[in-house]
């Protein structure tokens, strides 16, 4: 068969590039090497974690919160195996919307290994061991990624996991150890800090969440902290000990020679991820890459090879799921002779725990190295009517505005559904608004995103109405 586009990966990024392509009228293929479409967001990663982070909230509530609402419950208790059965028909509802958009659009499913044989020709390896061959004009790679685990901390699948196997952990553990601080290990260590266990976080660094703001990693650490996490924030894991029913993590302080060592059910090891580009064949096409094992793209993601393009995890950025998905339209938006155009500054960034951190634009320390004038506003939740009326009050707006112009440079929220207030900000910024603007649109009362315009009166010159 010859296609004018295939897309080799059918994650957020490559099953969008694909509809994209369709729309645009281009005959379009997509290769998938699991038998369900969709990549790890869909299936082990954004969609699964968020069921199950669900879940665990409703259950926290019920046990901290519906007395005080006046809701008394007798014998409550977390029946493990009904969260993950309920988190599997989540995904797989998911995916089979997928499934229905592929054929909605008239886009060929491949599934099996693809890699290429030259510029022009992908050869599919089958799990039935058979090979088929297609030939596809243009070429999109968008095989994502994998979790790193170095070989000294003994990953079986079992003990030592990542987040793939621990969204399948059907018993609640009595002691987990999260080596990481970055998004994934927080999100899944407060599911399981909500369900009773004990969560130790191991972080290299002297903050978590790093590459958000400081503002937000204090708020977030402060309110995990009351969950009953641990944190040993500037110490590395040195070693990891499988036994037969638990684990034993050797940790070190960093620049000290203390040690001691964590017992637990299980290791949870999200130190980050890694471009995935296993036996695709590169080298059959001369296809560069970087330092980091990335595929080199040029600002239009075309790699060095005109005809071969490649997006989301696979290359330079962060690796979130909602970036794929505009890389995807961007590419098949340029194949098609338009001029499409990403402001990767306006990406937002979330945080899926209770209460969530968004982010968007610069934080205040990218704004003074850069040495930008700047002006911060910031508002709590606690002074909120909406989130008093919820009990959610953990948290704050930040809102950063440049000192001259009063263009918004950057917003920080960590609270309820920020998630969703962030997507405010972005479109404002996206047209370049001032905090001024934001201050001047009717927010209804009461809600959550009246925080935010609270955080841009502050930033406008101490304006804020109800702090």
């Amino acid at each position: 068969m010859k296609y004018d586009v295939t897309v080799i990966g059918s994650g957020p990024g490559g099953y969008v590039a694909a509809i994209r392509a369709a729309q645009l009228g281009f005959k379009t293929a997509i290769i998938e090497r699991y038998s369900a479409l969709g990549g790890t967001c869909l299936n082990v990663g954004c969609i699964p974690s968020k069921a199950l982070l669900d879940s665990s909230e409703h259950y926290h509530n019920a046990k901290e919160k519906f007395e005080t609402h006046g809701i008394n419950l007798s014998n409550l208790k977390v029946n493990m195996p009904q969260m993950i059965k309920r988190k599997n028909e989540v995904v797989e509802q998911t995916v089979k919307g997928v499934n229905f958009l592929m054929k909605k659009n008239k886009i060929d499913v491949y599934h099996g290994h693809g890699s290429f044989v030259d510029k022009n020709t992908i050869s599919i390896q089958k799990e039935d061991g058979n090979k088929e061959e297609i030939t596809s004009d243009k070429i999109i790679i968008a095989t994502g990624s994998k979790p790193i685990v170095p070989a000294s901390f003994n990953y079986d699948k079992n003990r030592v996991i990542t987040s793939t196997e621990a969204l399948n952990i059907d018993d609640v553990p009595k002691n987990l150890v999260v080596v990481g601080g970055g998004v994934i290990g927080l999100e899944l260590g407060s599911v399981f800090a909500r369900l009773g266990t004990n969560v130790e976080v191991v972080e290299f660094m002297d903050r978590i969440i790093p590459g958000m703001d400081k503002d937000c990693a204090k708020e977030l650490m402060r309110s995990m902290k009351k969950l009953g996490v641990k944190f040993h924030l500037k110490h590395a894991v040195t070693d990891v000990k499988i036994n037969k029913k638990s684990v034993t993590v050797s940790v070190q302080k960093r620049d000290s020679e203390d040690t001691f060592s964590i017992n637990a059910d299980y290791c949870l090891v999200s130190i980050g991820r890694r471009a995935y580009t296993d036996n695709l064949g590169l080298e059959n096409v001369g296809i560069e890459k970087d330092e980091k094992g990335r595929i080199a793209v040029n600002a239009h993601l075309q790699t060095n090879v005109d005809n071969i393009y490649a997006i989301g995890d696979v290359i330079k950025g962060a690796m979130l799921a909602h970036k794929a998905e505009e890389e995807g339209v961007f590419v098949a938006e340029s194949i098609a002779g338009q001029k499409p155009h990403i402001d990767y500054n306006l990406i937002p960034g979330v945080v899926y725990t209770w209460p969530e951190v968004a982010a968007v634009g610069q934080t205040e320390q990218q704004l003074k190295d850069a040495g930008v004038p700047y002006k911060s506003g910031k508002f709590p939740f606690k002074a909120l009517g909406r989130a008093r009326a919820s009990m959610d009050t953990e948290g704050m707006v930040k809102v950063l505005a440049h000192e001259e112009t009063d263009e918004i440079l950057g917003v920080h929220m960590v609270g309820p559904r920020t998630a969703d207030m962030i997507a405010e900000a972005v479109a404002l910024m996206e047209f370049r608004a001032s905090a001024e603007d934001a201050t001047r649109m009717s927010h209804a009362h009461p809600t959550f995103t009246e925080a935010f315009k609270e955080a841009a009166l502050a930033a406008t010159g101490n304006r804020a109405l109800h702090m």
